[in-house]
């Protein structure tokens, strides 16, 4: 798979995980010059359409939610049979491997990793998505320290046998919720279980149950208690031991309710807000499951009532009598004490302030004001957490419990506070194509300003030179960037001057003068000596109008003299009167010098034989004949 492209733009770099469904690559996005992860979903997967659907799907889902504390899905797609999401590339570190290197981790930081967490859950539960598969290993933290979960929505799609023969969801089974065991029906609150188990662990560096298969820890889940946490880790706040426990409640009407109230909490321990975990409890108009009446008590408990009947007949006149006074003087005690309240009231008696008091309305006031305000009822107010709204900083955006909600006095309002208007980092824009620009724009909820263009001869047409405001620089949402995009090279032409005859030296001179440039430089031979070692050829036509910068190529001559193959005009064993005539020829065209080896006289008689020659001879140059006399 390593080096495969995807969508047109998805290369695939390196595998960087694995779990029971999926792979995951890092990949390098060949449009807009960023690394993504890659999840692809296994092969043993992908002819199944009902995993294949869900795997869609749910990745759309999830692509729909945007949260700090979840890591981003941007894109889904299928490719020759292969079925893949593209996703937020993170570079840190699972919680699992933090939890193996540390042994446990400390009170404090594991708190504040729960309530990462936990904003991760609610921000999906308020969309109708259930996570099924919290565990350690779908938790990453980044080099900043921030949370990042993953893997939403895709655990749900594995099948029951899948649970008993992959070791990846043998791993998820450590942090089932006991429903999700028994494959009950499961909402919110299995996501609740399950994060007790993660903070369990990261506090005890242990899992609360083990086995050495699925099936046995899963029965674990539905049947054994948990050892509490403190047992090991005796150093905890027992408010977090209380939390953990009650998170990890067998039933899930034990539980948290919502992520909501758990995060309250974890917020409130962050806090060393003085309180304790309340477990919950039930009205009596509540639904709840009743063990199977047993006809025969039934019976009994009848005719015990029947004979109590009978024994209340039985009493006697007198002691109904003293029965009716006693009931008399009694009613006289409550109305003597009744005027004597409301005589008190009218004259000015403070009543006892009331036991249970009504949230009021703060959402929209300012935080100082808002706290004042439950305070004048006899609550408190904590402040779970700020984030960046469109409210004035300062604002309480939400509270709970939600208003007229009935607490009793002393309870804690805890409230989400406004950090001011979400201000966003400008991306990095430059060196990218206009069009990438503006989908980056999109995305980021910036909008396109101002868009001038100017030329470059370095940044390539249509290509964004400058912005401002720069990038990595904090601005409002639909903050407008203005943009200055390359034209690419401003064209101007100029005239092609003549080179021939230069030397290379003078050529470059004279290009320079007209805005051009000397190309590449090659000899040409010649036979002309006034041509030596000047431009002989150019490969621009003289007076050409051409653009501006422009190479021009030229060849450069080398003298070289003529030769002659002087076999061409005599051979060997040739009688002189045979060759005299060619030899004439010879020497006039090539100017050349004849000498004679071999006779006694000065020149060959007709009859000499010629034995040797001079293969080659340059132009004026000297012809060696060696002939043999008859």
């Amino acid at each position: 798979m390593i080096g495969k492209i995807l969508g047109d733009r998805y290369e695939l770099i390196e595998k960087i995980g694995e779990g029971g469904m999926a792979e995951v690559y890092k990949a390098k996005c060949l449009k807009l010059n960023r690394f993504n992860a890659v999840k692809i979903l296994k092969k043993e997967f992908s002819s199944n359409d009902e995993i294949v659907d869900k795997f869609k799907k749910e990745a759309t889902a999830i692509a729909n939610l945007s949260h700090n504390n979840i890591i981003g899905v941007y894109d889904v797609g299928t490719q020759d049979d292969i079925h893949y999401i593209i996703m937020e590339y993170v570079k840190g570190k699972t919680l699992k491997q933090i939890i193996k290197e540390q042994g446990k981790i400390q009170s404090k930081p594991a708190v504040e990793i729960a309530i990462q967490i936990a904003k991760a859950l609610e921000c999906a539960h308020k969309s109708n998505i259930i996570h099924r598969d919290v565990k350690p290993q779908n938790i990453l933290i980044t080099e900043e320290g921030i949370v990042k979960v993953s893997d939403f929505g895709i655990a749900k799609s594995v099948s029951s046998s899948t649970v008993a023969h992959t070791t990846a969801v043998l791993g998820s089974a450590h942090y089932f919720s006991p429903e999700q065991a028994k494959g009950s029906y499961v909402d919110e609150r299995t996501d609740i279980y399950s994060l007790g188990v993660v903070i369990y662990e990261m506090v005890t560096g242990k899992i609360p149950f083990d086995a050495d298969n699925a099936v046995s820890i899963a029965l674990k889940h539905i049947q054994e208690e948990v050892v509490p946490p403190n047992k090991y880790t005796p150093e905890i706040p027992d408010v977090l031991n209380d939390l953990i426990l009650k998170a990890m409640e067998k039933e899930p009407i034990k539980r948290y309710q919502s992520v909501r109230d758990l995060l309250n909490d974890l917020v409130k321990i962050k806090n060393d807000v003085n309180f304790s975990v309340v477990n919950n409890s039930f009205d009596d108009d509540h639904t709840r499951i009743m063990a199977p009446v047993n006809p025969q008590n039934s019976k009994k408990a009848k005719e015990k009532d029947e004979d109590d009947e009978d024994d209340e007949e039985e009493k006697s006149p007198k002691k109904k009598r003293k029965t009716i006074i006693l009931l008399t003087l009694l009613a006289l005690l409550m109305v003597s004490l009744g005027v004597l309240a409301a005589s008190l009231t009218l004259r000015g008696a403070k009543p006892k302030p009331p036991e249970n008091i009504k949230v009021p309305q703060i959402i929209g006031m300012n935080k100082d004001d808002a706290e004042g305000k439950l305070k004048d009822l006899g609550l408190n107010m904590t402040i779970m957490d700020t984030i960046k709204s469109d409210e004035p900083e300062g604002t309480v955006i939400s509270a709970n419990p939600d208003v007229n909600t009935e607490v009793k006095r002393n309870s804690t309002v805890t409230v989400v506070i406004s950090g001011g208007a979400p201000m966003i980092k400008a991306p990095e824009l430059e060196k990218l194509d206009i069009n990438a620009a503006k989908q980056i724009l999109k995305v980021a909820n910036l909008e396109l300003g101002e868009v001038t263009y100017e030329y470059s001869d370095d940044i390539a047409k249509d290509v964004v030179i400058r912005q401002s405001p720069s990038a990595g620089k904090e601005v409002k949402k639909d903050s407008k960037i203005d943009l200055v995009v390359s034209k690419g090279k401003e064209v101007v032409f100029v005239t092609v001057p003549s080179l021939i005859k230069l030397t290379q030296s003078q050529a470059k001179d004279l290009l320079e003068s007209y805005n051009l440039k000397l190309g590449n430089v090659s000899t040409k031979a010649t036979d002309n000596k006034e041509e030596d070692g000047k431009i002989i050829y150019q490969d621009k036509k003289v007076n050409d109008k051409v653009e501006k910068g422009t190479s021009v190529d030229v060849s450069i001559g080398k003298y070289t003299p003529k030769t002659v193959n002087v076999g061409a005009y005599i051979s060997k064993n040739q009688k002189f009167e045979e060759a005299e005539a060619n030899l004439n020829k010879l020497v006039k065209e090539y100017n050349l010098k004849v000498s004679y080896k071999g006779l006694k006289n000065e020149k060959p008689s007709k009859k000499d034989v010629i034995v040797n020659f001079t293969e080659t001879v340059e132009e004026n140059g000297e012809l060696i004949i060696e002939f043999k006399e008859q």
